[in-house]
């Protein structure tokens, strides 16, 4: 994960302090004079000492600031810094403004993508493959991500359910044992809530799996697995609205895999589902 230079400052923005806010938008706005910079030159512009610097590279989790130039000469080649991430302005036409939210959606999806971790995941699919019960919990715009992740998942068989009450979500987490999954999802990974149910779950013997952004957060330290999103925040949307697409891809990703190595299983679920729905039609 070392390698994401500028999706882990921007994950992480909100926490730095005002000096690190201020390296954070020379790293972001100057990526190529970066790489061609001492970190000398570097604290020269900003008018900060050496270390400085050098605390800042540490703190977004690199030995030092050769190591951050390296991963963000990479992070650079790799896209060239096409500058698709456009802040909406108010002159804009309406074409225009659904043009940048779409690219801002895409770059959304094309950065999380990036930074899935391939063990990571493959422990996640593992541990939802063996589950005798999964749960989701999530609240706000992440309550509704945990609804369509259960949405998903009663396709597979799996005995599925989702939680957006904190109540209910410590209730039930209370009751899940050894061999049940318990998926809390949000983007801060700082929310009471959530942590709360994160700690009964495990408490009770569940495999515990975090969807929350790149930044360090008490929920992606405590889950045991933990799946990343990346997101920007703009004017005129945050980046826990921006998070909830690449949540939903997660969600998605880690469904189809499911089907995949439950094919059989999951057609006999099916049927069972689409015989029960065709009541409902006239």
């Amino acid at each position: 994960m070392q390698t994401h230079c500028l999706a882990r400052i921007r994950s992480s923005y909100e926490d730095f302090s005002d000096k690190e806010k201020a390296i954070a938008d020379y790293v972001i706005s100057n990526p190529k004079q970066i790489i061609h910079s001492t970190i000398s030159q570097v604290a020269e512009d900003l008018g900060v000492a050496e270390a400085t610097v050098f605390r800042f590279c540490k703190r977004i989790g690199f030995k030092g600031y050769q190591a951050m130039k390296i991963a963000l000469a990479s992070e650079v080649s790799h896209d060239e810094m096409d500058d698709i991430h456009e802040e909406i302005q108010v002159g804009d036409t309406e074409k225009e403004v659904a043009e940048k939210v779409f690219r801002s959606n895409i770059r959304t999806l094309e950065e999380t993508l990036r930074i899935i971790e391939q063990d990571n995941f493959k422990a996640a699919v593992q541990a939802i493959l063996h589950a005798k019960k999964i749960e989701f919990y999530g609240n706000g715009g992440s309550g509704s991500v945990a609804e369509d992740a259960h949405h998903k998942f009663l396709r597979t068989g799996f005995q599925s359910v989702a939680y957006r009450d904190s109540h209910l979500q410590i209730m039930a987490a209370s009751l899940l044992s050894k061999g049940d999954v318990a998926v809390v999802i949000s983007h801060s990974g700082s929310n009471k809530d959530m942590l709360q149910a994160l700690e009964v779950a495990k408490d009770a013997g569940a495999v515990t799996i975090a969807i929350t952004t790149l930044a360090k957060s008490p929920l992606s330290q405590g889950a045991d697995i933990t799946l990343y999103t990346v997101s920007d925040e703009t004017e005129y949307r945050s980046e826990a609205l921006s998070s909830r697409l690449a949540q939903l891809s997660i969600i998605d990703a880690l469904y189809v895999n499911i089907s995949i190595a439950r094919k059989d299983l999951m057609q006999q679920s099916l049927q069972k589902i689409r015989n029960a729905i065709s009541l409902k039609r006239l």
